[in-house]
């Protein structure tokens, strides 16, 4: 079954991606089977959503493996548009985790590639310093191994935007940025008002993620999950990144995708009313101010030498 799933622009590229994508890290999680994951993927595809997420260090590389497996049988590859992330900070590990990354997922290139966890101060100091993962980018670029290159973070919008201030400093425009945006982030420590704008002024692609906050912000209930995803989706963003681990939050998904109509401003101050009392210092966005959700904080081999 072909549905209706609305698709957007990705930035300066001459790309279409749905509105909404595949979260990597749900479909990988232990809860499903391979079998089942499996079936949700190609539900997906069939469904519209052809914008699929992943990460080098997802679920011990369990996720890239079941995409692997979706992808590489009854010409699915060609249907979907893959991104996949990585941890290393320098030139060697960030291409032995691609090297990785494309055995797992049976295909010999991805379509984009984006620095995973842009979490501390100088991270992006040092992608770009000399032998650093920005060397690994280009030369993938350039072999043929991945197609557009991006990077991502949920920890502070200021961090962001240095990665985008140094990019410039050495003349590289990144194609996409993705970022926590939900109906609680425009309260505090905003990626909406911060890094928004200077994704637009380089015509980068901005993809939104987080929106139900790992489920604390799901939990909060200011609005329900359709809602959630509209608020995200009305913003000027290329697509939705959105876990989804069952036939009920896929076809949640979709519905949302199908049925979302731009937000009135009132629609929007009525929403950002209710989420304000409970955005009080991150409450219910503990990416921003713990470290359960950061990976490389844990694991700081993942980052290689940086």
């Amino acid at each position: 079954m072909q549905s209706a799933v609305p698709t957007r622009r990705l930035g300066r590229t001459n790309e279409n991606v749905s509105m909404v994508a595949l979260g990597g890290a749900h479909i990988g999680a232990a809860a499903l089977s391979d079998v089942e994951a499996v079936h949700l993927m190609h539900r997906a595809i069939d469904s519209g959503i052809t914008f699929f997420d992943n990460c080098w260090d997802y679920n011990d590389g369990r996720s890239e493996e079941r995409m692997g497996r979706a992808l590489g049988t009854g010409g699915f590859r060609k249907r979907v548009f893959l991104m996949t992330k990585f941890d290393g900070r320098d030139r060697k590990t960030a291409a032995d985790q691609l090297d990785e990354s494309l055995r797992r997922l049976q295909t010999d290139h991805v379509d984009l590639w984006q620095i995973h966890e842009n979490i501390r101060p100088d991270d992006a100091d040092h992608v770009f310093a000399p032998g650093g993962a920005i060397e690994a980018m280009l030369a993938a670029q350039q072999a043929g191994k991945v197609r557009f290159l991006g990077f991502t973070g949920h920890k502070s919008p200021k961090y962001h935007v240095h990665m985008f201030e140094v990019a410039a400093q050495n003349g590289f425009v990144f194609d996409t940025v993705q970022m926590p945006l939900n109906v609680m982030d425009a309260h505090f420590q905003s990626f909406e008002h911060a890094v928004i704008p200077v994704a637009q002024a380089t015509g980068t692609a901005i993809l939104a993620m987080k929106t139900f906050g790992d489920h604390h912000i799901l939990d909060a209930r200011v609005v329900g999950p359709l809602q959630m995803l509209h608020y995200s989706m009305n913003l000027p963003v290329a697509a939705v990144v959105t876990g989804i681990d069952s036939v009920a939050t896929l076809d949640q998904a979709v519905t949302a995708a199908v049925s979302f109509r731009p937000l009135s401003d009132a629609q929007v101050t009525s929403i950002l009313a209710r989420s304000a009392p409970l955005s009080i210092d991150g409450a219910t966005e503990r990416y921003k101010t713990t470290h359960e959700f950061d990976g490389t904080i844990q694991h700081p081999e993942w980052l290689g030498t940086p």
